[in-house]
């Protein structure tokens, strides 16, 4: 059901990792929160943002298509041990493939991020319920809001289906995400058994 250890190795579709990986991009996006992150959900192939002088971003679900760019999708240097947050490996027996969203983000056709979250109402650990288990962005275009893009359209997906928030946990580290999650609005309500911090957007 879970692929852990090397980065990218998703597996089959529909088995694809609970692994989160974050990066020093996440330190250097737009700093807003869309307000309320209100509006209808992001459906596949509808979501877009503008990067400026670059192409708009395409959000799709994660197919036989796409699976193999999201797998190869690069990370900067020294950021391969924010990967996976302990927690997330110890307790990957909660996760039900069942309830797995996961979407890629487009960039002139080529896969430039990937988002991985889930939604169980009924787990029961509270910070598994709406989250965010995994965003990756391509090293190439780190800083250029695709991060920013993926979380909003989770966060826009977790509002249809009735959540009033959305978790995700992080390995504390000064290369970490912390500092990004803070600025979309992610304020801290916890930490797991493991040392990772537990961190709550309301929407």
């Amino acid at each position: 059901m879970i692929v852990w250890g090397k980065r990218g190795a998703f597996g089959a579709v529909g088995h694809a990792a609970c692994q989160l990986t974050v990066s020093t991009e996440y330190l250097d996006i737009e700093t807003n929160w869309p307000t309320g992150c209100g509006g209808s959900a992001i459906d596949t192939a509808a979501a877009r943002v503008s990067l400026g002088s670059m192409a708009e971003l395409r959000l799709e679900d994660l197919s036989a298509s796409n699976i193999v760019a999201a797998n190869s999708l690069s990370l900067k240097p020294g950021q391969e041990q924010f990967i996976a947050p302990v927690t997330y490996s110890a307790e990957s027996s909660v996760v039900d493939p069942a309830t797995a969203w996961q979407r890629v983000a487009l960039l002139d056709d080529r896969v430039v991020g990937f988002i991985h979250g889930n939604f169980d109402p009924e787990n029961e650990h509270e910070e598994f319920r709406a989250c965010i288990w995994r965003i990756n962005v391509d090293a190439e275009v780190q800083g250029k809001g695709v991060g920013r893009f993926l979380a909003t359209a989770l966060a826009e997906e977790a509002k249809r289906r009735g959540f009033d928030r959305i978790t995700v946990l992080w390995e504390p580290g000064e290369e970490g995400p912390e500092a990004f999650f803070h600025r979309i609005g992610f304020t801290d309500i916890g930490e797991t058994a493991y040392g990772d911090v537990i961190g709550a957007l309301a929407l």
